[in-house]
């Protein structure tokens, strides 16, 4: 080829080149206080981080799976051969453009599965203070294991997380009724970006109104789709500001007001988790048609709640995780993992 011929290419790619671009892309007075309380009131040695809080909560908007659009082939031009740099370097033919594909396949292959029901991670956890259950009623036994989560966390890396076993994570939001957990919103836009399912939980004070408390819960937890079920949390906490201890009626009669007003907006009966304690001197034999998250890290629930039926349980306070810096609760789903799929398909927003 003439040396024309080369220099008008090499300009032409020159030119190419400049006008590429790059984007970047709450106190038990007697008995004493349970030492089953949730890790919503238990606080690590290691600082945690803050995050900016925010009256009004917007949901970040729903993750998408990247998919590569169609790039169209640019056409060759017509030239038979192009030769190196390099002398003498033989000439190398250009190979022919692809034909274009005119007809679509006959059965498109569509991942259903994979969208309507996800996918479940076998648990990897470890545990610090490890309890030996026993072989038939270990938490093991169960096929879909979760986390639940607050501010003492820190920052969570959910990606990580949800790969160890963690799939479905219930993440402290509110409690009272006017504190907002400071990592909420981040865990909440997080963890749903991970893939995990994923639900708020509130710590119910007892010297606030049940109403007060169901507003500000609902100001500040997005209503969205696949959303879990809402969580008000129940149980004696000695470090609360709050020491006051309500009669067992009184106790039911304002769960039963925020958890009607909860289920009024988010369209979801609340579950209701508890601490072996609690449980004994307010909702043993109360609340049948309500599902139950119970706490129990030293006996199986059926054992520490007889007679009870539960769909969630928190067997540990004292996880480990990768993802995750220090302890985190652990908890296991009820069923089977087709009854998982299906629970979710009935109870998610």
């Amino acid at each position: 080829m003439r040396f024309t011929t080369v220099s008008a290419i090499l300009l032409a790619c020159a030119a190419l080149a400049s006008c590429a671009s790059s984007s970047g892309m709450d106190e038990v007075l007697s008995p004493g206080p349970s030492s089953e309380t949730t890790s919503s009131i238990t606080r690590p040695n290691s600082p945690v981080p803050t995050a900016e809080i925010r009256s009004e909560l917007r949901e970040a908007p729903a993750p998408q799976m990247a998919m590569a659009a169609p790039v169209p082939e640019a056409p060759i031009p017509e030239v038979e051969s192009f030769a190196g740099s390099q002398p003498n370097m033989p000439a190398m033919p250009l190979p022919a453009a692809k034909p274009a594909l005119l007809t679509p396949p006959e059965k498109p292959m569509i991942r259903k599965a994979a969208i309507v029901r996800g996918d479940v991670y076998a648990r990897r956890f470890r545990d610090a203070k490890p309890i030996n259950f026993g072989r038939a009623t270990s938490p093991r036994q169960l096929a879909v294991h979760g986390v639940d989560v607050s501010r003492w966390q820190g920052d969570i890396d959910w990606a990580r997380l949800r790969t160890q076993g963690a799939n479905f994570a219930y993440i402290k939001a509110t409690d009272g009724g006017d504190h907002l957990d400071p990592m909420f919103r981040k865990n909440w836009r997080e963890a749903g970006e991970a893939g995990l399912r994923r639900g708020a939980y509130h710590f119910f004070y007892w010297c606030r109104t049940a109403g007060e408390q169901a507003d500000w819960f609902i100001r500040n937890v997005p209503k969205v789709a696949g959303a879990l079920p809402p969580v008000i949390d129940v149980e004696y906490n000695g470090e609360s500001s709050c020491k006051r201890r309500p009669s067992r009626e009184k106790v039911l009669e304002k769960m039963q007001v925020f958890m009607d007003k909860l289920e009024r907006h988010y369209g979801q009966r609340p579950i209701i988790y508890t601490a072996p304690d609690f449980y004994r001197d307010n909702l043993r034999g109360e609340f049948q048609n309500y599902p139950f998250w119970l706490r129990a890290v030293a006996q199986h629930p059926s054992k520490v709640y007889p007679g009870r039926k539960w769909v969630f349980w928190q067997y540990s306070g004292s996880g480990l995780s990768h993802g995750v810096a220090g302890k985190i609760d652990l908890n296991a789903f009820h069923g089977s993992e087709d009854d998982w799929h299906d629970w979710v398909s009935d109870k998610s927003s």
